[in-house]
C-alpha cells in the first residue's frame, strides 16, 4: 500500500479491526459487524490478480466474482463489491450496512494514514486519489444519512497505524475533508454564507451538517427570517469582543425592557433544553425578536456604570450562545 504504512495485508488487517471499531460507534448489530469484518478481510485480495492489474476499474467486481467461487456468503461478496463505491460523481453508494462500514473505514484509513506520513496532496499533486476519496467519505455519510463524528473517527484510525499522526496533521485531515465537503455543497448550489454557517458548528459530522444546511436554506426562505436574524444580529454584535463570559445578574436588570427581555431569555433557555435542530431553534429565537428590539429601543448598554454595563452585557451574552453547536449564524448574510 505504502512503504510506512506497509502492504494491502496490512491495511487489511487495520479495516478488520477498524471495521468492528466504527461498528460499535454507529450501534451497527452483531451480524451486520461479523459480515463485515469476513469482508475486510478479503477487500483488497483482488488487487493481487492479473485481472485487477490488467483493468483496475475491476476492482471490487473481481473481488466480489471470486469470493462466490470460493464459497464465501453472498453479503460478504457484495460487502466487499460495495466498499468501493461511489467510484465517480454520480456513481451509486454502498447500500449494505457490511458494505458501507468497509467504505468508510478503508476511506478513513487512508486518509488519516497519508497525512500522516506525509503524503498530502499539494496543488495537482494527488498521488493516491485522497480527493476523491474524500468527497467519496463525505457522500456515503450524507447520503446514507449516518451520523459519525470525524475527529472521533479519525482519533480512532490513528490508534492502529504503524506511525505516529500529530494533532495538526489531525486538524489537517479534517479541514480536508470539511473543503471536499464544501465544495461538494456549492456544486450542489447551496449558497456559501449558509454552508460555512452549517459548516462552522457542524463539520465534523457532515450528516448533521447536512441537514441543518438544508432546514437553514428553508428557514432563509421564509418572511420572519430577516426580522429574527436582525434580532439576533443585535446582541450577537455588541458581545462579540467580551473575552469572557460575565456573571448573570437579574437584580440589576430592574428597568421594565430589560426585566422583561430577561424573562424572555429565561422561557427560551428552557426551550432550548433538548433542541439540536434548526426548526427548534428558530422556534425559540422567534418570540425573543420583540423584546430585543425593544429593550435596544428603551436601553442605553454601555453605560458608564461598570456593574449595570456588565449585568446587561451578560444577559445579551446568554442570547448570542443560544444557537451554540446548532448553527453559526454571525456567517449568513444579513447578520
Amino acid at each position: 500500500f505504502q512503504e510506512q504504512l506497509g502492504s494491502m495485508k496490512d491495511k487489511a488487517d487495520r479495516l478488520v479491526k477498524l471495521v468492528s471499531l466504527l461498528a460499535k460507534m454507529l450501534g451497527v448489530p452483531a451480524e451486520g459487524e461479523r459480515v463485515a469484518m469476513r469482508a475486510a478481510q478479503l477487500a483488497k485480495a483482488d488487487l493481487t490478480t492479473q485481472m485487477v492489474v490488467e483493468h483496475t476499474s475491476l476492482q471490487g467486481v473481481m473481488g466480489r466474482e471470486y469470493a462466490l467461487k470460493s464459497g464465501e456468503e453472498p453479503a460478504v461478496a457484495q460487502a466487499i463489491y460495495e466498499h468501493y463505491l461511489p467510484r465517480f460523481a454520480g456513481d451509486e453508494l454502498p447500500a449494505s450496512l457490511p458494505g458501507i462500514l468497509i467504505g468508510l473505514a478503508d476511506r478513513l484509513d487512508s486518509l488519516v494514514g497519508l497525512f500522516a506520513v506525509g503524503l498530502a496532496p499539494t496543488g495537482s499533486a494527488d498521488r493516491y486519489g485522497l480527493r476523491r476519496v474524500a468527497l467519496g467519505l463525505v457522500q456515503i455519510l450524507v447520503g446514507r444519512e449516518i451520523n459519525l463524528d470525524l475527529t472521533q473517527a479519525a482519533q480512532t484510525v490513528a490508534t492502529l497505524l504503524p506511525v505516529k499522526i500529530s494533532e495538526a496533521q489531525t486538524r489537517e485531515v479534517l479541514d480536508f475533508i470539511g473543503q471536499r465537503l464544501r465544495a461538494w455543497w456549492l456544486d450542489s448550489g447551496f449558497r456559501y454564507d449558509l454552508v460555512d454557517a452549517a459548516l462552522s458548528t457542524r463539520g465534523n459530522n457532515p450528516h448533521l451538517a447536512h441537514q441543518t444546511l438544508t432546514a437553514l436554506t428553508e428557514w432563509v426562505k421564509r418572511e420572519e427570517f430577516a426580522e429574527i436574524l436582525t434580532a439576533y444580529s443585535r446582541p450577537s454584535r455588541i458581545v462579540k469582543d467580551q473575552a469572557q463570559l460575565l456573571p448573570l445578574n437579574p437584580a440589576l436588570l430592574t428597568e421594565p425592557a430589560a426585566a422583561r427581555l430577561y424573562k424572555a431569555y429565561l422561557e427560551a433557555e428552557k426551550q432550548m433544553e433538548g433542541v439540536q435542530d434548526v426548526d427548534g431553534l428558530f422556534a425559540v429565537l422567534a418570540p425573543l425578536a420583540e423584546p430585543i428590539a425593544t429593550f435596544f429601543y428603551d436601553i442605553f448598554v454601555m453605560v458608564e456604570d461598570k456593574t449595570i454595563r456588565e449585568a446587561r452585557l451578560a444577559l445579551l451574552q446568554r442570547i448570542a450562545a443560544l444557537p451554540k453547536g446548532i448553527v453559526d449564524l454571525t456567517k449568513v448574510q444579513g447578520y
